[in-house]
């Protein structure tokens, strides 16, 4: 009898997880408590997978041998415990992709930076001639991309939710780029079980695997004090060279590793910020341990192209640059942004508060900001965290509007930052619209600047 699977959510990794899972010869249905799109319905339909939308059918879902988790439905919903509750297996997309898979996978998580980090490591591993594909928690789903092929290595992006549905996936290489408070409503407001769930990344690794992390991050220390670490590890600093490692100088990259010694000079990476030096580090150690010469690492860190919304180059007008941060969804990513620029800065924030600190962000403000633009719907914290420190704040719910200010009240030399520090979802549908809405507001004025 063949087994049964129930995928909740479909979106990219829930259909991704049904078409390999009917490829490899399960039952398979599907159940979406919101509304399916209208691509992804044909796509089920071809495969001849059965799927509901609006409904989660109990007596269907816990009918199954196991459950693949959309990283987006929490482990309190009443169906998943429903499911823990009868002893049926919870799995992530990634689980059950890792089962199909002959690849080795390098693993990249932390609160800030992974994407940055993710992306750098393909490019240094494709620049390399290695075989490799990219997935996780970007672009196509990794069990959708094994149903047409499975490559040699793996750089997969992993969320806190999607490594907490980990059970048997073992990376030769982890990465945790750093951990600061985020997401905590799914962890009950626990940072410590949110450190547990990034560090369990590494629970799996063992002799001949590398973990690669921030030496100086106190809840990466805190979460590792907990555990028995197997792999070997390579951790990355500001403040010294370790033996096996990476440090940032200030001036230069050094990564130390058995019998080889790398030094980058900061010019020579395209890539800007202490922050991005750090995750220049863990994607240029996890490339040299997976075997990309030191010559391909060097020419490659000067034609990376980072993803969009990151600290985006938009455009220039009349001296003032625009840059688009959009992902910059949380205090420390923005944090990161600030501290990358010594111009003087109009810096465009705000939307949906996740019970922010703005306090951590008080230094970088300091002498830099000139500006505070506040876009979103409520903006009250936010212009009582920076009273008295921005002398400058206006606020506004059109990004258009907050566009043709930074450039009203902008001199040449100065960057016009959208930074926004909180989530998107009262204005925009998502980091991406607010980031492209933007971009598309900047080149608009710089036509009729023209």
């Amino acid at each position: 009898m063949e087994k049964k699977i129930a995928i909740l959510g479909a979106g990219e990794s829930g259909v991704g997880a049904a078409l390999l899972a009917k490829q490899k010869g399960y039952a398979v249905w599907v159940s979406d408590k919101g509304s399916i799109s209208a691509e992804r319905k044909n796509m089920l339909k071809q495969e001849m997978i059965p799927f509901e939308e609006g409904t989660h059918s109990e007596e269907e879902i816990l009918s199954s041998d196991e459950i693949i988790k959309s990283p987006g439905i929490p482990d309190k919903a009443s169906i998943v415990q429903a499911a823990i509750d009868k002893g049926i297996p919870v799995i992530d997309e990634l689980e059950f992709a890792y089962r199909f898979s002959k690849g080795k996978v390098i693993a990249i998580t932390g609160t800030n930076g992974k994407t940055t980090t993710t992306l750098l490591t393909y490019h240094l591993l494709k620049k390399g001639g290695f075989d490799v594909g990219i997935g996780g928690n970007m672009g196509q789903s990794w069990a959708g991309q094994l149903v047409n092929g499975d490559h040699e290595w793996w750089v997969l992006e992993a969320s806190s939710f999607q490594i907490d549905g980990f059970r048997k996936l073992k990376p030769s290489i982890g990465i945790i780029t750093n951990i600061t408070p985020d997401h905590l409503d799914r962890y009950d407001y626990s940072m410590q079980k949110y450190v547990d769930s990034k560090i369990s990344l590494f629970k799996n690794m063992g002799d001949g695997d590398a973990v690669i992390y921030f030496l100086e991050d106190k809840y990466i220390g805190e979460g590792l004090k907990k555990i028995t670490l197997h792999a070997e590890a390579f951790p990355v600093s500001l403040q010294s060279q370790p033996e096996r490692g990476g440090y940032f100088d200030g001036n230069a990259i050094n990564l130390s590793m058995p019998g080889k010694k790398i030094a980058i000079d900061k010019n020579e990476i395209i890539l800007k910020g202490t922050h991005n030096m750090l995750n220049t580090m863990c994607a240029s150690l996890a490339a040299k341990i997976a075997g990309v010469s030191e010559t391909c690492i060097r020419e490659s860190l000067q034609d990376f192209k980072n993803a969009a919304h990151r600290m985006e180059p938009v455009a220039v007008i009349n001296g003032v640059s625009f840059i688009n941060d959009s992902k910059g969804t949380n205090v420390d990513a923005t944090a990161y942004a600030l501290s990358s620029y010594e111009n003087p800065l109009i810096w465009i924030a705000g939307g949906v508060d996740k019970g922010n600190d703005y306090f951590a962000l008080h230094n970088e403000i300091e002498r830099k900001v000139k500006m505070l633009i506040c876009l979103g719907i409520d903006n009250l914290k936010l212009k009582t965290a920076f009273d008295g420190k921005i002398q400058n704040i206006k606020e506004t719910q059109s990004i258009e509007e907050a566009v043709k200010w930074g450039l009203e009240y902008g001199k040449e030399g100065d960057v016009v930052l959208l930074s926004p520090a909180c989530a998107s979802f009262d204005l925009f549908k998502n980091y991406e619209d607010r980031g492209e809405q933007f971009k598309s507001a900047v080149h608009r004025l710089k036509l009729l600047m023209a």
